[in-house]
């Protein structure tokens, strides 16, 4: 069967073919995206370990090391203060690597790149903003709007 399109439509229809192409994951993609997210957990892991200690007591691990600045009421206010903010680095820098070993797992299992909510391709330029993100833009903002 043989259609026939006019300009506009030939124009559009290509354009549309090339915007799913610019869309989806090639391999030479998934390797750079993964190579980013090595280079990524070497570098938390290496903050981690300059902040924290090993502690088999933890859930993770890792507890935050405690600051010794002296004895003094100000070195103890902001030995305090340091412990907090160290505390919540943590939290971030552990949430980040989770998330990292995450994606590096689905890269291994082949699924990188679909949304765990629907199974349908996560955009290519959101992965290259976002190499952690599980899930589609639509899903995403579905969940934040019923949150």
């Amino acid at each position: 069967m043989r259609y026939n399109l006019d300009t506009r439509t030939s124009h559009y229809i290509v354009f549309l073919i090339y915007t799913n192409m610019d869309q989806e994951l090639d391999p030479k993609t998934i390797k750079e995206i993964e190579t980013q997210l090595l280079a990524q957990k070497k570098q938390i892991l290496h903050d981690l370990k300059g902040s924290s200690r090993v502690d088999d007591h933890e859930a993770d691990d890792r507890s935050v090391k405690f600051p010794e600045y002296g004895d003094k009421p100000d070195e103890n206010a902001q030995e305090i203060s340091d412990y907090s903010t160290d505390m919540a680095t943590e939290k971030v820098l552990e949430k980040s690597l989770a998330d990292i070993e995450s994606a590096l797992g689905r890269i291994k299992k082949g699924s990188y790149g679909l949304c765990k909510y629907c199974s349908n391709p996560i955009a290519k330029k959101r992965l290259l903003a976002r190499p952690t993100a599980n899930s589609c833009v639509s899903c995403k903002t579905e969940l934040q709007e019923n949150e």
